[in-house]
C-alpha cells in the first residue's frame, strides 16, 4: 500500500515538474539577447540559420535552414516561424522538405532561403541558393500558398547566366523586389530586379565589384545601404558597408560596420531589417554566429544599427529590446 501510494506521489511530482519546466520556457520573453540560446514559444532553439524575414501585414516571418539533430539527412529542410513583436517566434514546421532536385548528387546544399510575397499572383515565392561542392552556382525557386507553405520545388538556374552562391534579399520602399548574389568569376556580387511575378531574375542593376557574400540592403532617408562579408567560409570577419543613391550606383568603397578585430563580433550578415515605427525608423542587422561543428547550436546576432547620412555602425552586441509598434529600441547595459 505504501509503496503505491510513493509511486502515484512520483508521478503527481513528476507531472508538476515538467509542466513547471514547460512553463518556464514557453514564457513571453521581451528582450533579445545576442549570441545567446533563442528559445521559440515552445521552448526550443530556434532553427533558422541564414534566413531572411518577411513581413505580411503585422506578422513577421522568419524563414531560414535548419539544422536540427534528428533531420533525416538524405533532406534538405526550412523552417518557418512567425512573430508579431520580432522578439517572440511560433514554430510553423519545415515548410520546405527536399531531396536532391534533378538528381543532384548527395552532396548537394541548399542555404540561405528568402521568401518574397508577390500581391499580383498572391504566391509566396522562395528563393534559394542550391549548389554542390559550391562548383554549381545556381538559385532555386520553390513556391506556396501560404506563408506557412509548403512550398513546392520549381526549378534552379543560372540568374541571368551569372554564378550565384550566397544570395540576399530586398524589397524597396516602393514595393519592387530585388536580390543579391555573390558572382565570384566577375569579382563582385549583384542586385538584380525580380521579375513581375517573382519567378524569375530580370534585371541586373549593379554589379559591385567587392569581395562580398552574405549581401544585404535597406533604403533608409532616400540612402542605399549595402553591407556584406569576405570570401572566408564559416569564419567571421570585418563585415563593410558602402553607400549609394541609386541601386545602379556609383557606390562609395566599402568601409568597416564594427571595430575590425572583433570580426563583426564572431557573425556574418545576413538581412537588414527596416521597422518603421510611430516613432522612429530603425534598422536591425541580422547576422549568423556559425557553429560548423554543432550547427545546431549555431547562435544569431541581431542588433539595431546606428544609421544616418551615410555612417553606419554595429555596436557592441548587448541584451536589448523592440518596440515594433513605435519603432524605438532600448539597450540594456
Amino acid at each position: 500500500m505504501k509503496t503505491s501510494l510513493f509511486k502515484k506521489q512520483a508521478l503527481f511530482l513528476t507531472l508538476f515538474l515538467v509542466t513547471l519546466s514547460t512553463s518556464v520556457l514557453a514564457q513571453k520573453q521581451e528582450v533579445i539577447r545576442p549570441g545567446e540560446l533563442w528559445p521559440d514559444t515552445d521552448g526550443n532553439h530556434i532553427q533558422a540559420h541564414g534566413g531572411g524575414i518577411t513581413k505580411i501585414k503585422n506578422t513577421y516571418y522568419w524563414y531560414g535552414e535548419s539544422r536540427a539533430k534528428d533531420l533525416d539527412p538524405q533532406y534538405r529542410y526550412v523552417s518557418c516561424y512567425s512573430s508579431k513583436d520580432l522578439t517572440n517566434w511560433k514554430f510553423n514546421g519545415n515548410v520546405l522538405k527536399m531531396a536532391a532536385p534533378d538528381s543532384l548528387s548527395s552532396k548537394w546544399v541548399l542555404e540561405r532561403p528568402k521568401v518574397y510575397f508577390n500581391l499580383k499572383t498572391k504566391k509566396y515565392v522562395m528563393y534559394l541558393h542550391i549548389d554542390v561542392n559550391y562548383k554549381l552556382a545556381n538559385m532555386g525557386i520553390a513556391v506556396s500558398d501560404s506563408p506557412t507553405g509548403p512550398f513546392r520545388y520549381v526549378k534552379r538556374f543560372r540568374p541571368l547566366g551569372f554564378e550565384s552562391r550566397d544570395i540576399g534579399q530586398f524589397i524597396d520602399d516602393d514595393g519592387t523586389a530585388y536580390i543579391i548574389f555573390e558572382d565570384r568569376p566577375s569579382g563582385g556580387f549583384r542586385i538584380a530586379k525580380l521579375s513581375d511575378d517573382y519567378m524569375d531574375v530580370e534585371k541586373n542593376m549593379s554589379l559591385i565589384k567587392a569581395r562580398i557574400e552574405g549581401g544585404a540592403i535597406v533604403n533608409y532617408n532616400g540612402l542605399y545601404y549595402c553591407l556584406g562579408s569576405g570570401l572566408t567560409g564559416w569564419k567571421p570577419n570585418p563585415n563593410k558597408y558602402a553607400t549609394a543613391t541609386s541601386l545602379e550606383g556609383p557606390w562609395t568603397e566599402f568601409k568597416d560596420i564594427a571595430p575590425v578585430e572583433t570580426k563583426t563580433y564572431g557573425s556574418q550578415s545576413s538581412m537588414l531589417i527596416k521597422v518603421v515605427g510611430s516613432k522612429k525608423t530603425t534598422v536591425l542587422f541580422t547576422g549568423d554566429i556559425w557553429k560548423p561543428d554543432t550547427q545546431w547550436d549555431s547562435r544569431y546576432l541581431w542588433m539595431p544599427l546606428e544609421i544616418e547620412e551615410g555612417k553606419l555602425w554595429l555596436p557592441e552586441p548587448t541584451p536589448w529590446k523592440i518596440n515594433v509598434k513605435t519603432g524605438e529600441t532600448t539597450i540594456l547595459k
